[in-house]
């Protein structure tokens, strides 16, 4: 009888094996280095000083050839330091907390589509199936205007709406900050679908009278992941802007939006989005770095516009009567995973520790000259990240992340607690989930955090933030009355 060979997947502990490979590949540069530094000074330990001394007068350096070491030594490190890019700061953020007024459980927003839509019964049971399947919970907000039977989607409405957002924000991170309205150097407000003239930077502007050389910008028509935009904009004038303060304002004005016709495709926004804005103050000044709470580290975007089928998978268009609407696309999540792929590739080999890009490579090569049907290997994000910050575009959205990047229910808690407890707030919604990582006391000093964001045109972007100092839980962000309650069950079906 043939020996029978030991069960090595239960001898081995084949979890510990790959904690050891990681170390073993993170760590081969410490590990080569310090036995040969040990050996080096275990030599000159050996020859004594006179030796030494000895051995530096052999080398023969006169005065002009020390003298010439001396300043190239100082011209390289004054072209490092000259040429290495202002740290940008993110100081401290705060999202808007819609009132209770504004709160429109199930039941209200079934009353008010049966009432909008009274001759299209189909088009109502749609909405409602959509509602049950969609992760969003009882104490999601409307704006005022949409409170209306029919909704008041006027110009003046919508102004309305976008005061109470961007003021409210506005006020709380200057009460956090303490910073005053003159120390704006730099204001960027994004907001996709509503952009009057004049604009909502504007607005700001008017509303607490800053300084007229302030660069200011109105970001429109770049959907969810504006807000990431919004960033590497900022980061970019703040390494041309020494010593300055830039203010964004991340919102979605759904008010002058909201669709009244029959079209399905159409019809799936009203159900997903919801009222919110987040307001961010990013600084390159040196004084910020002990109290700001993150640095920003990488800013990653991608854009596929270049391909129809993701231009259109979002796109703003009349229906059949005339009404205004943005219309998703069935291909959506195709395209979105399909641009997550590329973002990535990009981002990948700036976070990942040298263990996962090796094992991608081989991966990599094993699939271009063996077989080319092996199973690519996905790399582990979490061996880069503590937290990641997953648009809560929607139920869908978060389980593709989930799956393919292989993350645990914990990791994407924030992202679906987010969707439960405010909807889909468009580019503010990573801002929320970052507050919930934080009311949470899960963010440490020195760890990572990964947003991602999608948006039309199609776009995901990508940005990496590393914590500058533990964050103490918060008494007045959007969190503090219902922390305590969460995470919460979500089921698949709400039936209503």
């Amino acid at each position: 009888m043939a020996p029978v060979l030991p069960d090595f997947s239960n001898s081995v502990k084949l979890k510990y094996v790959k904690l050891g490979y990681q170390y073993l590949v993170n760590h081969i540069l410490t590990l080569t280095l310090v036995p040969i530094m040990a050996g080096i000074l275990m030599e000159l330990l050996r020859l004594g000083p006179e030796e030494i001394l000895n051995l530096c007068g052999s080398l023969q350096l006169d005065l002009v050839q020390f003298l010439c070491s001396f300043f190239l030594v100082i011209f390289i490190a004054t072209v490092y330091f000259a040429s290495k890019p202002r740290t940008v700061y993110l100081v401290d953020y705060a999202c808007y907390k819609p009132p209770f007024t504004c709160r429109v459980p199930f039941a209200a927003f079934m009353e008010h589509s049966r009432l909008n839509l009274a001759d299209s019964p189909k088009s109502v049971e749609f909405q409602m199936r959509i509602l049950e399947r969609s992760g969003l919970g009882e104490e999601t907000s409307f704006p005022p205007a949409l409170h209306y039977i029919p909704p008041n989607r006027t110009m003046d409405a919508s102004r309305a709406d976008a005061e109470l957002v961007i003021f409210t924000a506005m006020d709380s991170l200057f009460e956090k900050t303490g910073l005053k309205p003159r120390d704006i150097d730099i204001l960027i407000v994004n907001c996709s679908l509503f952009s009057p003239t004049p604009s909502l930077s504007a607005m700001v502007i008017n509303k607490y009278k800053l300084r007229s050389n302030i660069k200011s910008f109105n970001l429109s028509g770049m959907g969810c992941s504006a807000g990431l935009i919004s960033i590497d904009l900022a980061r970019d004038l703040l390494q041309v802007h020494p010593n300055s303060n830039a203010v964004i304002f991340s919102t979605e004005i759904i008010t002058p939006n909201y669709y009244t016709g029959n079209n399905r495709a159409m019809l799936l926004p009203n159900c997903l989005f919801r009222m919110g804005g987040a307001a961010i103050l990013l600084s390159n000044r040196r004084s910020e770095k002990n109290r700001a709470k993150y640095r920003l580290v990488h800013v990653v975007r991608t854009h596929k516009g270049t391909d129809d089928k993701a231009y259109r998978c979002v796109y703003q268009e009349e229906d059949k009567e005339g009404k205004v609407g943005i219309s998703l696309s069935k291909d959506l999540m195709a395209i979105a995973a399909g641009a997550l792929k590329s973002n990535i590739t990009t981002i990948g080999p700036l976070v990942l520790p040298a263990s996962e890009q090796l094992l991608f490579l081989l991966s990599l090569i094993g699939r271009k000259v063996f077989n080319p049907k092996w199973k690519p290997y996905i790399p582990d994000f979490k061996q880069a990240f503590e937290h990641f910050c997953i648009h809560a575009g929607g139920r869908a959205v978060i389980d593709e992340l989930q799956k393919n990047l292989q993350l645990s229910s914990e990791h994407v808690e924030a992202s679906r607690m987010t969707l439960h407890r405010f909807g889909n707030t468009s580019s503010s919604s990573l801002w929320y989930e970052m507050s919930y990582i934080e009311d949470k006391g899960r963010m440490k000093k020195g760890n990572s955090v990964w947003q991602i964001a999608f948006g039309s045109g199609f776009k995901c972007n990508s940005a990496v933030w590393k914590c500058n100092r533990t964050i103490d839980i918060s008494t007045d962000g959007p969190w503090a009355d219902c922390i305590d309650r969460y995470p919460v069950h979500i089921p698949e079906v709400v039936k209503l």
